[in-house]
């Protein structure tokens, strides 16, 4: 199996057209051509989870943060970021990261993960992400409209929330001159020729753009297929940053802050001012994840959970939320899991492992630290 192979069903579950425009999701550093010996998985490809991966017969790393996130101008072993480039070259390592891509995605994603490990239920994109939908209008003849239908719904289309399979259809005509050279389906080249049609509508995802167009045309039985592609305004239910959902019961502050504890392993928590209300919608974003503080309370969240909060935000709760700041690597941790249990699901007869090195450069000292 190539490395390609584990980059496809990734790029399945999280599209790379998904990241944040300043991101720098995919493959770091070798070939997706290279045959994989292995998947070692982590939050962090660092110089030790590289040592780590060659020791145990992994030659591509599946990591959540991308181990180059700006522009390298030298590579000479400086910093942490250019050891670990060299000993992943040196070692003919790949490195392959899955990163706001993976943030964006709800129900599968670093945030669908950690509302799994609450129990929130309802859960929606705190901050959905525009231009993932796209409009398809295709024009076909009346008695090939279920074939190039369903070639079309095969190939990803016709979604909308929980629904599947779903268009619409209007009759016609459409009319066509075939020019020299042409061999039209009907009709004859040189003479304008009508034809009843059906046109069909159905949204997309927008990284589905090339699967849908080259199913539709190879069902089709005109030489030369018309149809409209077209962007949408509309939000996907299932794509965007941060999370909001339900608790299935209300609870007091004081006791979902236990349970952020236990949940993210953590010593202590930092947050704001508790504001006496019971707790009962819940937003999260796991990492940095400041940028979406005033959507939850747009949301009319009672807690936010993230983390790389600055001192100044946490005053933009304004005492209408609780603010809760676990830790970036904490509030990621489950991320390795996630990718764990859906390599080991799709690749059951392969290697694929969970990293035993931590790289959470941060540690706490004091009463209850770990």
């Amino acid at each position: 199996m190539t490395i390609d192979a584990v980059m496809a069903w990734l790029e399945q579950m999280a599209p790379p057209s998904y990241q944040e425009s300043y991101d720098n999701a995919g493959l770091i550093t070798g070939s997706r051509e290279w045959v994989c010996s292995g998947v070692l998985v982590t939050l962090d490809a660092t110089e030790a989870v590289i040592e780590e991966a060659a020791r145990r017969g992994c030659n591509l790393i599946v990591a959540h943060h991308p181990i180059v996130f700006s522009g390298l101008k030298k590579i000479n072993g400086r910093n942490y970021v250019e050891k670990a480039v060299i000993a992943a070259i040196k070692k003919d390592i790949a490195i392959y990261a899955i990163h706001t891509n993976l943030d964006n995605v709800v129900a599968q994603g670093v945030n669908g993960k950690i509302a799994a490990k609450l129990g929130l239920v309802r859960s929606r994109p705190l901050l959905p992400k525009e231009g993932t939908l796209r409009k398809l209008y295709c024009f076909v003849p009346v008695a090939h409209l279920e074939s190039v239908r369903n070639a079309i719904f095969s190939a990803g289309a016709g979604h909308i929330g929980n629904y599947s399979e779903c268009s619409f259809s209007t009759e016609g005509a459409g009319t066509f001159k075939g020019g020299e050279g042409t061999d039209p389906f009907v009709g004859q080249p040189g003479l304008r020729h009508s034809e009843k049609e059906v046109r069909v509508e159905m949204v997309l995802p927008a990284h589905l753009s090339g699967a849908v167009i080259r199913a539709m045309t190879a069902a089709h039985p005109y030489e030369e297929v018309a149809y409209d592609l077209v962007n949408l305004a509309n939000s996907h239910p299932g794509v965007g940053a941060g999370l909001v959902g339900e608790l299935p019961a209300a609870v007091d502050e004081k006791t979902f802050l236990d349970i952020i504890l236990e949940v993210f392993r953590v010593p202590v928590a930092r947050h704001t001012r508790l504001t006496g209300r019971p707790v009962q919608r819940v937003a999260v974003c796991g990492g940095a994840g400041s940028f979406l503080i005033f959507r939850a309370l747009a949301e009319r969240a009672d807690f936010y959970i993230t983390a790389d909060v600055k001192y100044h935000e946490f005053f933009d709760a304004n005492d209408r939320m609780v603010v809760a700041d676990v830790g970036h690597f904490e509030s990621e941790q489950y991320t390795v899991d996630l990718l764990f249990e859906v390599l080991h699901e799709k690749f059951r007869n392969f290697a694929v492992l969970k990293s035993e090195t931590t790289t959470n450069p941060i540690h706490y000292y004091g009463a209850g630290s770990m």
